[in-house]
């Protein structure tokens, strides 16, 4: 691809909660011929997501939080999620074990990497590394809750695998990480 694109111009437009930037490009289609492109890319770092499952009880480990993106257009009620972070200076695993424990007050033993798709590539230029792990209510440190110094208000949520499955086919489940992890959980689910 390095020889069908020329960068022409590169501008920040905010550089805040996270870096947005407008380029213009000059793209070489299949076809041979050059175009002019404009695009902008949102980058607020990659991250990473994990969905801790009890084979002994087929339970799963989730959060709910406010979300501003969806409550301004028009979901009223705090998502219900798996368990993510940003990845900012630890690599994927480190990250998400760290998350696990602030977020959901459980250390995670058997962590399992699966896949790093990028969610939005239309215009996020955020990679997602996707993880399931085993757990026990042994595994339970704290209460878990988040991180209030980073403006975190989380309620930890545990439920039936299958009632997570049915939160997605009735709408209370609209997050696609989460949809992506309880149904790969579904149809390879950790044994006992």
């Amino acid at each position: 691809m390095e020889d069908r694109i020329r960068i022409r111009s590169e501008e920040v437009l905010s550089d805040d909660w996270a870096v947005l930037k407008k380029t213009v490009l000059d793209y070489r289609r299949r076809d041979g011929q050059w175009e002019t492109q404009i695009r902008q890319t949102y980058d607020r770092g990659d991250g990473a997501v994990i969905l801790p499952y009890d084979p002994e009880r087929s339970t799963v480990l989730l959060v709910r939080q406010f979300r501003y993106p969806a409550y301004v257009t028009g979901h009223r009620e705090p998502l219900i999620e798996a368990c993510a972070g940003l990845l900012d200076e630890h690599d994927p695993e480190t990250c998400i074990r760290k998350e696990a424990e602030e977020e959901l007050g459980y250390r995670l033993k058997d962590v399992e990497r699966l896949f790093a798709p990028y969610m939005s590539p239309g215009s996020v230029t955020e990679r997602l590394w996707f993880f399931v792990a085993r757990y026990s209510p042994a595994d339970r440190i704290s209460a878990g809750g988040g991180a209030p110094e980073e403006g975190e208000d989380i309620e930890v949520l545990e439920m039936p695998l299958d009632e997570a499955l049915a939160g997605i086919a009735d709408g209370r489940i609209i997050d696609a990480k989460t949809i992506i992890l309880i149904q790969h959980l579904k149809l390879n689910p950790i044994r006992a």
